[in-house]
Parts: structure tokens; sequence; C-alpha cells
């Protein structure tokens, strides 16, 4: 493999394992450029043909032209996820108006879902703009995604955790995101990826032991182990073909 390839990865800590089994690849010769940006960027960069991989997010994947997806990986959640949060001062069902992050796709049309078909109510969602979460006032609430729940979580009357939400009603698992190329990859480049992947979630505590001390109040270990799932299991991937499917009626 000797052409470069351009990799966009989200910049949150979930996806901290990746970016290290990522640049050991790099470390050993693979030609990788791995940026790390925002869920949305990562699938701007795709759908704009500026990376060749992406860590998708999957409420996006309708997006992207030739969008295939790299099988086994990504960032799901079966149960609690802890950092895609619904955050209110009144129970779900006086909830007026949703504020939706900014950041992520797939947890806004998630919030979206859980509402017509489970929470059973019609709030106005409206897009968020930086410094929302200081709107979460009254019956107005908030979708607030990744890193930021760190410091959030516990401090609201009402906290739904959405990747819960969405186990307590369906049963099934959740796909955040996913690996997607937009390119054809040769098997060789592919088998590489992947094992850089691997090699990522197989040194995890590696990862924990060098964030640890940016984020003294997180249970890293059971954050990036038990919450958060890097690679996907049967119940989530029906979660996502489940997902999709109602999106897209």
């Amino acid at each position: 493999m000797s052409e470069v390839v351009r990799v966009s990865a989200v910049s949150y800590l979930n996806t901290k394992p990746y970016i290290y089994g990522l640049q050991h690849a790099v470390q050993q010769g693979l030609p990788l450029i791995v940026s790390e940006d925002i869920p949305a960027v990562c699938a701007d960069k795709l759908i704009q043909g500026n990376a060749d991989i992406g860590l998708l997010p999957v409420g996006a994947l309708h997006q992207v032209p030739n969008a295939t997806i790299i099988p086994g990986y990504g960032i799901g959640a079966v149960g609690a996820v802890q950092t895609v949060m619904l955050y209110s001062q009144v129970p779900v069902e006086e909830i007026t108006t949703v504020v939706l992050d900014y950041q992520s796709r797939t947890s806004v049309r998630l919030a979206q879902l859980l509402f017509r078909n489970h929470f059973k109510s019609k709030p106005v969602f409206i897009p968020a703009q930086p410094g929302f979460e200081n709107e979460i006032t009254g019956t107005t609430a908030a979708v607030v995604i990744g890193d930021r729940t760190f410091s959030l979580n516990g401090k609201f009357p009402h906290e739904y955790d959405l990747a819960n939400e969405w186990y307590k009603h369906t049963g099934l698992g959740f796909a955040f995101a996913v690996w997607v190329t937009t390119r054809q990859l040769t098997a060789q480049v592919l088998e590489q990826f992947i094992a850089a992947l691997a090699f990522g979630i197989d040194h995890i505590d590696v990862v924990i032991a060098a964030w640890q001390q940016k984020y003294p109040t997180v249970d890293l270990k059971k954050y990036l182990t038990q919450d958060i799932k890097h690679r996907f299991s049967s119940d989530i991937d029906q979660g996502m073909k489940l997902f999709l499917q109602q999106i897209n009626t």
C-alpha cells in the first residue's frame, strides 16, 4: 500500500482507542493521514470527498454517496452509554421544546424517534448554537452528546440516557457511528485498517492510562470497556437496521 488514505475520526474520548491503533499503524509505515473531527464534520468530509474513510454517524449514512460499511467496529452501546443525554428540568412528558446538539446527526434523529414512537409526545425541535447547554430551563430540554456530558451528568432533575431509552423500548443495542469508506480499497488495505482498529481496542488499558488524568472524575475503564461497545454484536447490528428503517419511514 503506497497511496495515502485520509481518515476522519471522531474527536471524542470514546474514539481514543481507535486513534491509538491508527497512530500505531502509521508508526509501522501504514500511509494514513488521520484527522480528529466532531461527528458532523466526519460526515461532511466523506460527503465532500475530503476523506476516504470516516467514523460516520449512522444517521448520515444515506447522505454519503458510495458508502461502504467496514463491518465489525464502530461506536455503539447496549443500554446506557452515558454520553448521549437528554437533560431537562421537567419530566419528559412535560417537555415542550428540545434543543438539538449540532455535533451529531444520529443523536438528533434518535431523540426525534424516541419522542415520536416511545415518549408519545410532540415537542418543538430547534437547532442548537454553541453554549446551548445554558438554555435548559423550564420546559425546554436539550440533547447533549460527547465529552461535554461528563460535566453535566447529575446536574438536572431529569436526565435521560438516549441509548438506554432505545434499549428499554426495543430490547436492542444502538450504533452511533460506523467506519465507512467511499473508496475501492484493496483487500490488503482493508485488512491493515481493521487490524489497526483491533490493535487499539486490544490495548485499551494503555489508552485509559494515558487519558485518565485529563478526566479525573470519569471512570474511564467502565466507560471505554462497558458503556461503549467498540466491537459490534448482533444486537447492535439489529438495532442499527431498525433505526435506519424507522428514520426512513
